[in-house]
């Protein structure tokens, strides 16, 4: 990174922004609905932003999640949004960090994403088969739906992701 990044806990005066930066980064995606749903969760929504010179450059959201029939805590990363003048210097691997050191702190095991598997690997996330997403994924998707564990776990995880109220909508799941 070339410029020194601020990463914080979002606040309700940073809605503009966001409201500006995921359309900019996603324009074939209307993300502006589960943005601000996750925004209004006040108690299983992690939502971090990176800022530079005082500008906002980036987001994330983890949000708490269980697995069906299991005592464990797992979150559910996303989304994720860096603008496109700032991507490719490390601000979505610093927010992606810094929201898993959190998300250990407060007892998560695990963390889940759909995503591109080319990037998130490169975070230490890899192909999850044993606990699978909410809602069917498209075949094209192989290997998009991701994992990767940040805490000790005796035995495997495995089950149904069960997720709250704002991701319970199919089509965030489907192309």
């Amino acid at each position: 990174m070339s410029k020194r990044i601020e990463i914080r806990i979002s606040l309700p005066s940073d809605l503009g922004s966001l409201e500006e930066l995921y359309p900019e980064t996603f324009p074939d995606e209307d993300l502006l609905p589960l943005l601000r749903e996750l925004l209004q969760e006040k108690t299983n929504v992690l939502s971090l932003v990176g800022s530079a010179d005082l500008n906002l450059v980036g987001h994330i959201a983890f949000t708490t999640c269980s697995i069906v029939g299991c005592a464990d805590k797992v979150a559910l990363l996303g989304p994720l949004a860096v603008t496109p003048t700032w991507q490719r210097q490390g601000i979505g691997r610093a927010i992606v960090h810094e929201g898993l050191k959190r998300m250990e702190k407060v007892g998560v095991t695990r963390v889940y994403v759909l995503g591109d598997p080319a990037y998130y690997g490169r975070l230490g996330f890899a192909a999850e088969t044993d606990v699978t997403p909410p809602y069917p994924l498209p075949a094209e998707w192989s290997g998009a739906w991701q994992s990767i564990q940040i805490s000790n776990v005796k035995p495997p995880l495995r089950g149904k992701l069960s997720v709250p109220q704002p991701w319970r909508r199919p089509d965030l799941w489907a192309a």
